[in-house]
């Protein structure tokens, strides 16, 4: 039996389906992302799974038992599942300390762990509106894990949030996970987001899953370029140039800027010219004509615009 399974779940608006026949398993503790574009659906299927709308038509079962939806009973949701929405609320003029207590259900003990690993323990003396954008965040994510979910459902955690508030919360979510033992999925359009965290990522196009698989798969082997531009930079292997790089039966492969090389010497690569160096910290971008197409190439070293240089194409990866 399956922690969380969903099967043909269509939601339906008047302009359209919002879900088709969206159907995928979750074990417990697996960790999965959903991704896709503004509009594909992906929060609405958030909050079916959460019991907060109602499905049109096919069924969630959560432990082997139904999800009831927003239509089939009083207050909506489902005891055991916590939903993060992007647009939280948190009670105005009261101090941190007061909003968890009023829904705790947990040891005192029990409590100020959950404040350690929500990073929080600082913040309980503030109140609610002495708060920056990710502190809130930590917050809100503490008065729903204070009730003690087994499964957690986060809709675009780090949105809106600067870089050090978004490294804080990305240390908070894996230790929901770790250190709780609370299942986690979360909605993310950001590939930085979901490649470093999911066990498995789900790609939603117009409401349908386009396709499912590991944080590798849907990277180096998207089914499409909507897939493939999801989740970064990349490139169609065409005829021209998979003939210059000696891969002529592998035309039509998406590659990534990191699959090739490039450097000042020869060797077996092919002939370029750099028209365009961008600086990324970790690396350096580098847009590089070759063979009448201009390529985006990865690498370590710094190159100059208008330098000439031969690039090598070395991916095990990149597939049809």
């Amino acid at each position: 039996m399956a922690f969380l399974e969903v099967s043909g779940i269509y939601k339906q608006r008047d302009d359209g389906h919002v879900l088709r026949n969206i159907s995928f398993s979750l074990g417990q503790f697996q960790k999965i992302a959903i991704a896709g574009e503004t509009g594909s659906g992906k929060s609405t299927l958030l909050k079916a799974i959460a019991g907060l709308n109602q499905p049109d038509a096919g069924e969630i079962f959560f432990e082997g038992v139904r999800v009831l939806g927003a239509g089939e009973k009083l207050v909506a949701g489902h005891p055991a599942i916590a939903y993060l929405s992007q647009h939280f609320e948190l009670p105005k003029s009261l101090r941190i300390e007061q909003v968890l207590h009023y829904a705790s259900k947990l040891s005192d003990d029990d409590a100020q762990r959950l404040y350690d690993v929500c990073q929080i323990t600082h913040l309980l003396g503030r109140k609610t509106d002495q708060l920056s954008g990710g502190e809130r965040q930590r917050v809100a994510l503490a008065k729903l894990l204070i009730t003690s979910p087994k499964l957690l459902l986060m809709d675009e955690p780090f949105s809106n949030l600067d870089m050090a508030h978004k490294t804080t919360l990305k240390a908070v979510v894996d230790d929901i996970g770790h250190r709780l033992g609370i299942s986690c999925m979360l909605v993310s359009h950001d590939p930085d987001d979901t490649l470093p965290w999911a066990d498995s990522i789900i790609v939603i196009r117009d409401g349908e899953i386009v396709q499912q698989g590991s944080p590798h798969e849907v990277y180096h082997a998207p089914i499409n370029e909507y897939v493939a531009a999801l989740f970064g930079k990349y490139f169609i292997l065409t005829p021209s140039l998979a003939k210059a790089f000696g891969h002529a039966s592998d035309e039509g492969r998406f590659v990534r800027p990191e699959e090739f090389q490039v450097s000042r010497e020869g060797r077996l690569g092919q002939p370029g010219v750099v028209s365009a160096v961008h600086y990324f910290g970790s690396h350096y971008e580098l847009d590089v004509a070759v063979a009448g197409q201009l390529l985006t190439v990865r690498g370590k070293d710094p190159f100059a615009k208008g330098e000439n240089v031969f690039i090598l194409f070395t991916s095990q990866d990149a597939v049809i």
